[in-house]
């Protein structure tokens, strides 16, 4: 490597790491779990209003479930990964959708790869098994529970998948590929927004954890479903 190169190779190091550091500073000052919520409720109407997620619109009455992430970052230099924080509501009888339970994402990759990629991502959980495998505190993407990228614009068709995945990304709008991906429990930001230990099944299923905060989400999600046809 000569030194033009390594100079070259030193500053984006440096740049990388400097970026992450203070992302991560920015995000352990300001960030709460009404903030997530609020964003997630924003990330509803923005999917709603999209032209190009008419599948999502759609089929929304089908979904046992959503997990909303409003901001997941993919980047690094190298070693790449990604990671945020989202909620998950599951619907009940009469297109009831609970409250919020909060949950992190990531993943980690290895190859070149260089710059920051922020994406809003949405869950559709299409079946049972799915919305159980998320109860867990911890689950992987992938394992026993497949998923798929959502259907985009219009006349498109969706594979057969436990859970759809629908992504915006700075502008573009598509699927997105995260088998592989964690997802584990917040328990940290359950027990700031309810007040109590509260694990998601008790949130999600038995409905006995609540804030009234989460109506804007909730509502946002249900309209969605009634136009949709449920």
């Amino acid at each position: 490597m000569n030194k033009i190169a390594r100079k070259y190779f030193l500053t984006l190091s440096v740049f990388t790491c400097f970026l992450f550091v203070s992302s991560s500073q920015i995000n352990a000052s300001t960030a709460t779990a009404e903030a997530l919520v609020d964003a997630a409720a924003e990330s509803v109407n923005t999917f709603t209003i999209d032209p190009d997620m008419t599948w999502f619109r759609d089929n929304m009455s089908k979904a046992k479930g959503v997990l909303i992430v409003p901001s997941l970052v993919k980047g690094g230099l190298i070693f790449g990964g990604s990671g945020g924080s989202g909620v998950l509501l599951v619907k009940g009888d009469g297109n009831i959708w609970s409250d919020p339970a909060f949950y992190t994402m990531g993943s980690g990759t290895v190859g070149f790869q260089i710059g920051v990629e922020v994406s809003e991502i949405i869950l559709m959980i299409m079946t049972d098994k799915g919305v159980d495998a998320l109860l867990t505190s911890s689950f992987k993407l992938g394992g026993d529970v497949s998923i798929a990228a959502g259907p985009i614009g219009a006349g498109a068709k969706a594979q057969t998948a436990d859970i759809l995945a629908f992504s915006r990304t700075k502008g573009i709008y598509g699927g997105i590929n995260i088998e592989g991906a964690v997802l584990k429990t917040r328990n940290d930001w359950n027990h700031d927004y309810y007040g109590d230990q509260t694990s998601p099944r008790e949130i999600l299923i038995e409905r006995s954890a609540t804030n009234s905060h989460a109506d804007n989400l909730r509502n946002a999600v249900a309209n969605l479903a009634i136009k949709s046809g449920g």
